[in-house]
């Protein structure tokens, strides 16, 4: 079998035991792409409107937007899955078009819902998938009990998957991702998180380290900004299609002045006078937060500057700048709600 098997949105991507690295491209961009669009249906919606990309190998890199921004779209157009309209991309060291079947056997997709066979274990799960491969039977029972052992899964192993629960069943869906020998180079991982609690997303999370530790290199989506916060040496900032900004979380942060200063304002017109330069807006509590470097120095000049007559700011904080805050400076192209 050469291509990997694919499960509609929630695929797996199965890995090539014969899958070997050309040492040219070890030290180049795992993951590159140029002036990717995709437009949609017979009024041609664009989905990608020019979309940059390159990952360097053994980081984890991070799509960050809304729903409909265009992330699962890039990521299919990554991995194989549809093609682009325009652009070029490049995974692995082959191009994604002429290269299809390369580009599957050295990449793992994970989609939005574990595609796990929930009638099966654990362990049948793996060695399954390790069959597929192309592994004999004595290789796919050892390398399913390595994975359980890695995934936390060992105690759970002959239990049907249905019986898992959310956060099992997505690290069951990684472990299949990974049966091949060797390891997949690129992982995608399209919202993995989305429908886990709190606890279960922190062990996605040191799975996710761990890979990149392993040497992998993860492309992850999120709608989450504390998820690409805590796992992302990179992040793009994707909204309508576009690449608003991308950078580090640190950079990215200190585009809007690393700092935020809270203003809870005495009245509607106040707080409409504001809203323009503000990216935290809470029409609720007449709340505006405002981007300074948080010197005191800055504080009392944006101080004087919005409320010179001393009669329109009630109180005010100071809190060190957030993703969020990075979101809604870069993406929001609308006027600030009114009150």
């Amino acid at each position: 079998m050469t291509d990997p098997i694919h499960r509609g949105r929630s695929t797996t991507a199965a890995i090539d035991a014969t899958t070997t690295v050309d040492a040219t491209t070890a030290t180049a961009a795992t993951i590159e792409a140029y002036g990717l669009t995709k437009s949609y249906g017979k009024s041609a919606v664009r989905v990608l409107d020019g979309i940059d990309l390159r990952v360097g190998p053994g980081s984890v890199f991070s799509l960050l937007g809304p729903n409909g921004a265009g992330k699962t779209t890039t990521v299919r157009i990554l991995a194989t899955l549809t093609e682009a309209d325009s652009g070029t991309a490049r995974v692995a060291g082959y191009d994604v078009v002429a290269d299809r079947s390369a580009v599957r056997r050295s990449i793992s997709l994970t989609g939005q819902f574990a595609a796990v066979d929930e009638t099966q274990t654990g362990e049948e799960n793996l060695r399954m998938m390790a069959r597929l491969t192309g592994a004999n039977r004595a290789d796919a029972r050892r390398r399913a009990a390595e994975l359980l052992e890695r995934f936390d899964l060992t105690a759970a192993a002959r239990r049907p998957a249905g019986t898992y629960s959310g956060g099992m069943r997505r690290r069951l869906d990684l472990a299949a991702g990974l049966v091949g020998s060797p390891e997949p180079r690129v992982l995608f991982l399209d919202e993995p998180t989305t429908g886990l609690d709190p606890r279960s997303r922190q062990q996605l999370w040191e799975v996710v380290r761990e890979l990149a530790e392993r040497g992998a290199t993860v492309l992850l989506t999120t709608q989450y900004l504390e998820e690409a916060d805590h796992l992302a040496d990179r992040i793009a900032l994707i909204d309508k299609g576009r690449i608003a900004a991308e950078g580090t979380a640190a950079d990215l942060k200190s585009r809007v002045g690393g700092h935020r200063l809270d203003l809870a304002l005495t009245s509607r017109e106040a707080y409409l006078r504001l809203a323009g330069r503000a990216v935290h807006h809470s029409p609720e509590t007449l709340t505006l937060g405002i981007p300074t470097d948080g010197s005191a120095a800055h504080v009392r000049a944006l101080l004087d500057e919005t409320d010179p007559t001393g009669r329109d700011i009630d109180r005010f904080s100071l809190h060190s700048a957030t993703l969020d805050d990075v979101f809604l400076a870069l993406t929001s192209s609308e006027a600030p709600a009114h009150v």
